[in-house]
């Protein structure tokens, strides 16, 4: 697992590779405030239940509010086998500060 910062992200999601699974770990009142397009919701108590719902070979970004719950996931994916696991550092409130301005915050 590896840390990301939303500059980072930006760059990898505009650049030419695959684009990376994002995997939203917030609970859905969140979604309901701010999303990235394209982020799948998984909500992080369900992550167990829900690895099947997720390519194990595919790069994978876990996203939350801050990173923290994210880390935690990405932790989990790495020991359940996912090979490229990347952490959105700041969460989506960094992405909204650092890339969208015009993103909600909460």
């Amino acid at each position: 697992m590896r840390q990301v910062n939303p500059s980072e992200l930006a760059a990898i999601l505009n650049g030419d590779a695959p684009a990376p699974q994002l995997l939203d770990v917030r609970e859905p009142w969140e979604l309901d405030i701010c999303r990235l397009e394209g982020a799948r919701h998984i909500p992080m108590r369900r992550i167990p239940g829900a690895l099947g719902e997720l390519d194990p070979e595919r790069p994978v970004v876990v996203i939350c509010h801050h990173g923290i719950r994210s880390q935690q996931v990405a932790l989990y994916l790495d020991h359940q086998g996912f090979r490229q696991v990347l952490n959105l550092r700041g969460g989506i409130d960094a992405w909204a500060h650092d890339v969208d301005a015009d993103m909600a915050t909460y």
